[in-house]
């Protein structure tokens, strides 16, 4: 059953008569039809989805902006009736209530598939910290799948669903898309209620959207952003609205010294091209040094913010560690040896280098930046459990603690076959026009979505 399930083209059916059932019995197969054990811990029974079908009543997309449309929630994020793993198999528990993120989509008229597998509590940029099988990776399996939000971005780069939902800490809403060919909108922290998602650092956390498109993220993000009182770290961040390229748009890159690719070869030629693009698009680039950056980045796993971690399993650490993935009971028990004035200590550091941060957003509009500088493989992770995972947190790392929106967005495929992106970065609140900057860009590199030689659907234009 061929169905496409972009939201364009998915709605255009829909209007023409398409059963919502039969989008169901296509998602079943094509779940079979993958064969992946490793992308979800939890499948909503088919008797069930089926019968979310049914009950949608008529097709009314200005009401029900997001009906029928099949979503996949990472397994930190709380549903009622299934259990939350956050893949560590002796932490299970059944919420009693669902997350508000997803009851907003579901009273948006999506039909929720099930939950997928992540980098154990959301700890890792791999994919592969799972005791569970290891979702592998849509493009190439010997590749690591990108993490922690591994299972939510294979099921959209394969086609399981139209979006899923993941968490972003440390790049865990944007590695994933970048290794798997598919677009990972990180929204300003708080703009998302997080009230149900299990914290990995509740001062840093926020639910992030993966799509085959820009439009795609943005319409599903629309309807879970808002202010939330039971969340106390939510806030009011404007959500803006999709609009045409702005001329001259000041685009940042890093200058060739703060350029790491580790060695791959392909992955520089991939960044050259992506720039060229960029360029062609009548951006100013501007070189911009990312030094203060990397010092933030530094932060997050070699000070105090781990501890934030520990905060979050604390309970479940001091008495079941032996439960834990051993990579992750390592990385987070290492907390035990911080003090309170080593949390005051980076908060100190941290504050200085935002204000060193703060005159880059007077010269540019948006930073762009690899989303990941190089692409592991298992074989190397298999060598090595940690270096390749903070290779891949280079450009990430620093984001959320400085406070910023991300848009990944694939860029090329490198001359190997690997997917390549870029990420496009700037202060909280700017995610509108990220993703104004985001559409246009993506649409001209004329890439197919996911794993499956989509087409991008035409750009439409934006509503005021």
């Amino acid at each position: 059953m061929s169905i496409d399930l972009d939201l364009t083209r998915l709605h255009a059916a829909y209007a023409q008569g398409l059963n919502a059932e039969r989008v169901v019995e296509r998602v079943i197969a094509r779940i079979d039809e993958i064969a992946d054990p490793g992308i979800f811990i939890t499948l909503v029974e088919p008797a069930s989805l089926r019968a979310a079908a049914r009950t949608l009543g008529a097709f009314d997309p200005k009401r029900w902006p997001l009906w029928g449309v099949p979503f996949a929630v990472k397994d930190n994020i709380d549903v009622a009736g299934l259990p939350t793993t956050a893949a560590c198999p002796g932490f299970a528990r059944t919420p009693g209530r669902t997350a508000r993120v997803v009851e907003k989509l579901i009273e948006a008229g999506a039909l929720l598939v099930g939950k997928t597998n992540l980098d154990q509590f959301a700890t890792g940029l791999v994919g592969v910290r799972t005791p569970y099988a290891v979702p592998r990776n849509a493009i190439d399996a010997t590749l690591v799948p990108g993490g922690s939000s591994a299972g939510s971005a294979v099921a959209v780069a394969q086609n399981i669903v139209t979006f899923a939902l993941g968490t972003d800490t440390a790049g865990s809403g944007r590695v994933p898309a970048g290794l798997n060919n598919i677009v990972g909108l990180k929204p300003s922290v708080g703009a998302i209620s997080c009230r149900g998602v299990l914290p990995a650092c509740r001062t840093l956390d926020c639910v992030s959207v993966f799509a085959g498109s820009v439009d795609d993220a943005w319409a599903a993000y629309a309807v879970i952003a808002g202010t939330d009182p039971e969340d106390p770290y939510s806030r009011a961040v404007t959500l803006g609205h999709l609009g045409a390229l702005p001329p001259r748009t000041r685009l940042g890159v890093p200058r060739p010294k703060d350029l790491r690719f580790f060695g791959d070869i392909a992955a520089a030629e991939a960044w050259r091209a992506a720039a060229a693009l960029a360029a062609s698009l009548d951006a100013e680039i501007v070189e911009t040094d990312l030094s203060p950056f990397f010092e933030v980045a530094a932060l997050l796993y070699e000070g105090a913010w781990v501890a934030e971690r520990y905060q979050a399993v604390r309970e479940f650490i001091e008495t079941r560690a032996e439960d834990m993935y051993p990579v992750t009971r390592g990385i987070i028990a290492g907390a035990q040896n911080l003090s309170a004035a080593d949390a005051f200590a980076g908060l100190y550091r941290l504050q200085h280098l935002r204000r060193a941060t703060e005159p880059v957003w007077t010269r540019i509009d948006a930073l762009m930046v690899p989303t990941a500088p190089t692409a592991p493989t298992l074989a190397d992770l298999a060598k090595d459990p940690i270096g390749p995972n903070s290779v891949l947190g280079l450009y990430t790392n620093f984001v959320n603690l400085l406070d910023l929106c991300g848009l990944a967005l694939p860029a090329a495929m490198r001359s190997d076959g690997i997917p390549f992106g870029i990420t496009l970065l700037a202060p909280a609140g700017h995610d509108a026009q990220l993703a104004s900057i985001g559409r246009v860009f993506y649409a001209d590199t004329r890439l197919k979505m996911g794993a499956r030689g989509l087409t991008q659907p035409p750009l439409a234009t934006p509503s005021p």
